[in-house]
C-alpha cells in the first residue's frame, strides 16, 4: 500500500505499539486517526502529530472490547477523515494464568483480543467491498503461532487473532481486500514491564527475556511500514520466529518438548 494521503486507523494507540505505529504511519505521509481508553494520552499524541501537519491526525476514544464502541469507531474515522484505506486493530490485553483463570480475564482476552477484531471488520467490510480496496491489519504475538508459557488466555486469544486473520485474507483476498498480521515476540511496552512487578502472571516479561531480543516499539513500527508497503500477511519483526514455526511444523514433538524444557527454566514445573 501508499501511505502518502491515506487514511490510517490505530487502536490501541495510547501507547507502545499503537503510538508507534501511529507516528510511523503519519510520517510516511497519512492522516491517522487514533484510538485508545480514556486516559491513555491518545488525544496528546494525536495534537502533536496535527501540529506538524494541520488536519492530519484525529484521536477517537473508544472500549473495543464492545461491539458498540467498535461501530462508532469505524463511523466517527470515516466522519473525521472522509474514509478509511486502513484499519490496524493493534489494541491487545495480556492476562495470565493456568485453568485457573479468572472466567472474567478469559472473556476479556477474548472480547479484545480476537472479538474487537472480528467487530472492526464487520462494519468495515460492506464498504471496503463495495469500493473493490481496503486493508486490514492486526496484532497478535509470536504466541499466536507458537504458544504463551504461563498464560492460557493470551496464548489462545493470539492463536485466535492469527487464524480470523488468515480466514479474512482467504475469504477477501481476491475481492480487493488485503491483510496482515502482526506476531512480533518481546517489546518494550507496559504490556511486556507490567509482567516485572511482584505478584504479577508472567505473560510475557521473564518468557520472553529469556528466549530472545527485546525491541522498541519504534523498530517494530519501521518493520510493520516496510512489510505493508508490500503487503506482507506475516509480520515477523525477530526473524527467528519464523525458524521456530518451521520446526512446530515439521518437528512438533521436538518442539512440544522444546517448549516443556523452557517452561521448567522459566517457572521450575
Amino acid at each position: 500500500m501508499k501511505f502518502a494521503n491515506a487514511v490510517a486507523v490505530v487502536t490501541g494507540a495510547g501507547g507502545g505499539i499503537g503510538s508507534a505505529l501511529g507516528e510511523r504511519f503519519h510520517d510516511a505521509g497519512a492522516t491517522v486517526v487514533l484510538s485508545d481508553r480514556a486516559g491513555t494520552g491518545v488525544e496528546s499524541l494525536a495534537a502533536r502529530l496535527s501540529a506538524k501537519r494541520p488536519g492530519s491526525a484525529h484521536a477517537v476514544i473508544a472500549d473495543v472490547s464492545r461491539e458498540e464502541e467498535n461501530k462508532r469507531l469505524v463511523d466517527e474515522a470515516r466522519r473525521l477523515a472522509g474514509r478509511i484505506d486502513l484499519f490496524f486493530a493493534n489494541a491487545g490485553v495480556a492476562m495470565g494464568g493456568d485453568l485457573g483463570a479468572a472466567e472474567s480475564d478469559w472473556g476479556t482476552s477474548f472480547d479484545v483480543n480476537v472479538h474487537a477484531h472480528r467487530w472492526a471488520a464487520k462494519y468495515l467490510m460492506p464498504e471496503w467491498l463495495a469500493a473493490g480496496k481496503g486493508y486490514f491489519a492486526s496484532t497478535a504475538s509470536a504466541a499466536g503461532v507458537l504458544a504463551q508459557i504461563g498464560s492460557g488466555p493470551y496464548s489462545v486469544t493470539k492463536h485466535a487473532a492469527v487464524a480470523f486473520a488468515e480466514w479474512l485474507s482467504i475469504t477477501y483476498g481476491s475481492r480487493g481486500i488485503s491483510v496482515s498480521c502482526l506476531c512480533p515476540q518481546g517489546v518494550n511496552t507496559a504490556m511486556l514491564r507490567g509482567g516485572d512487578r511482584p505478584g504479577s502472571e508472567p505473560t510475557e516479561s521473564n518468557v520472553v527475556r529469556a528466549v530472545g531480543v527485546v525491541l522498541e516499539p519504534s523498530q517494530v513500527a519501521d518493520v510493520v511500514h516496510d512489510a505493508l508497503v508490500e503487503e506482507r500477511f506475516f509480520i515477523l519483526p525477530h526473524p527467528e520466529v519464523a525458524d521456530y514455526m518451521k520446526v512446530k511444523a515439521t518437528e512438533h514433538e521436538r518442539w512440544l518438548g522444546g517448549m516443556r524444557k523452557l517452561q521448567r527454566r522459566v517457572f521450575g514445573v
